[in-house]
C-alpha cells in the first residue's frame, strides 16, 4: 500500500508565489528524502495548467502527513494537500 498526496493551489492563492516558495519547496523534498522519508516520487502534472495541481507519492500514510504538515507550500498557504490511499500494481 502507498498513499498519493493531490496537491491543488488554493483559491485565490497568488501563482507567483509559487515560484518564490519553489526553491524552499524544492530543497525541503529534496532533505526529506535523502532522510528517508519515504517519499517515492514528486512532481507537477504539466496539463492543462502546470501549476493547477501535482502529486506526490509516499510509502506510508504518517511520511505522507509529516511531509505535508512541514511542506512549505502547504504553510505559506499555497497548496492543499488531500492525501489517498493508493493500492498500486507495479510491473518493474
Amino acid at each position: 500500500m502507498e498513499y498519493v498526496v493531490f496537491y491543488t493551489l488554493r483559491d485565490g492563492a497568488d501563482r507567483s508565489r509559487l515560484m518564490e516558495v519553489f526553491s524552499r519547496h524544492k530543497a525541503y523534498y529534496e532533505e526529506f528524502r535523502a532522510a528517508g522519508g519515504g517519499l517515492i516520487a514528486i512532481g507537477p502534472f504539466s496539463t492543462p495548467d502546470p501549476v493547477a495541481g501535482s502529486m506526490g507519492i509516499f510509502s506510508t500514510r504518517e511520511d505522507a502527513e509529516r511531509f505535508t504538515a512541514a511542506d512549505p507550500f502547504v504553510l505559506e498557504g499555497l497548496a492543499e494537500p488531500r492525501i489517498t490511499e493508493w493500492n498500486s500494481v507495479r510491473f518493474e
